[in-house]
């Protein structure tokens, strides 16, 4: 039989999605060494016992270095500092995996475009929805215009509060700029080749905005090209009672007919005397449910390493995620500036 060829990964950052990454990553069978870089000893000793490393540090700069590693998965938080350990394992000659968005600006996601095409490198962004099949299926109904042509499209998602206190806590990043990122990318993705030409956006706060500057509640409307137009309606202060639940409903009108999805993630309801009514699947799109994975993560990571060593192009493109970027940023520009903000711009910092 046939040797696979098999490829050695590290992951930065293994807390709650990075561990999923990193549990992804020992099942593959084309990786054949795990490290893991995690700053925090008692995370670090249980993913050691785990997940059987190969290698673990709480100093990345040393698995950049180190030549026997092809590639990464940068999950660390804070958002905002990922960009210099992005570049330095590009530098390195590392494919790359990352958490969005790939930097804070779109001049360093140009430098960062600019460097993997120079050493030849995969580098791909975290947007899971392209890996769940409801979503691939209105990908391929709206390209194979099942519907006719798009006339407009709803999505509404709003997600626990617990979310919302993670995210505030270490970030300033709106709602649109590090949750609604994965409806953004799904709809531009499945709405190509129309692109964005205009963005209108207004926020609501009125409990997050008690202790920090991140708003409740986000709405962003999108005017493509051909007229379609698209409103995304992104929010995380659902009352506390389900596991990170998350909730979400999407409507798209063509000239034909319309698809809809209800990702509510009711489909298991767990009552206990002690919790009350639960939803078990709602916590996370792809954390380990016994001996499988509860979504799209698992398949997201195997894509990117399959891409790798079968020298195949990465499902979710970097110059991808930089026009997502530039609608998000033109969203909370146009907040800040109450009016709408035409695409594309020449002025980003």
């Amino acid at each position: 039989m046939a040797k696979l060829n098999q490829i050695n990964v590290a992951v930065i950052g293994a807390g709650w999605v990075g561990g999923i990454r990193a549990a992804a990553c020992r099942k593959n069978p084309l990786i054949d060494q795990l490290s893991i870089a995690e700053i925090d000893e008692l995370r670090a000793e249980e993913l050691k016992k785990e997940l059987k490393l190969d290698q673990i540090t709480n100093n990345w700069i040393e698995l950049a270095d180190d030549p026997g590693i092809d590639a990464v998965v940068i999950s660390m938080t804070p958002e905002t500092i990922r960009f210099p350990i992005l570049m330095e394992f590009l530098e390195k000659g590392k494919h790359v995996f990352v958490e969005k968005p790939i930097a804070s600006t779109i001049a360093e996601t140009d430098q960062a475009l600019q460097l993997a095409h120079k050493n030849n490198l995969k580098m791909t962004v975290g947007y899971s929805r392209r890996f769940d099949p409801r979503y691939a299926y209105i990908n391929k109904a709206l390209k194979g215009g099942l519907i006719g042509d798009p006339v407009t499209c709803l999505i509404s998602r709003n997600s626990t509060r617990e979310l919302g206190e993670k995210i505030t806590g270490r970030s300033k990043m709106s709602p649109t700029s590090i949750a609604g990122v994965h409806d953004l990318d799904f709809v531009l993705w499945a709405m190509q080749p129309r692109k964005p030409i205009r963005v209108y956006s207004q926020t609501s706060g009125k409990l997050f905005s008690r202790k920090s500057e991140t708003p409740d509640h986000q709405w962003v409307m999108i005017t493509m090209d051909d007229g379609t137009t698209i409103t995304i309606g992104i929010g995380w202060i659902l009352p506390i009672g389900y596991p990170n639940y998350v909730q979400a409903f999407i409507e798209i009108v063509g000239t034909d007919g319309t698809l809809t999805i209800d990702d509510s993630h009711k489909d298991i309801q767990l009552n206990t005397t002690k919790d009350g009514i639960r939803y078990p699947l709602s916590s996370m799109p792809g954390e380990q449910i016994d001996h499988v994975f509860a979504g799209s993560m698992h398949e997201e990571i195997n894509h990117f390493i399959n891409s790798i060593v079968f020298d195949t192009p990465v499902m979710v493109s970097a110059e991808e995620a930089k026009l997502v970027m530039q609608v998000y940023q033109a969203a909370d520009l146009s907040v800040e500036l109450g009016e709408p903000v035409s695409l594309p711009r020449n002025d980003f910092l």
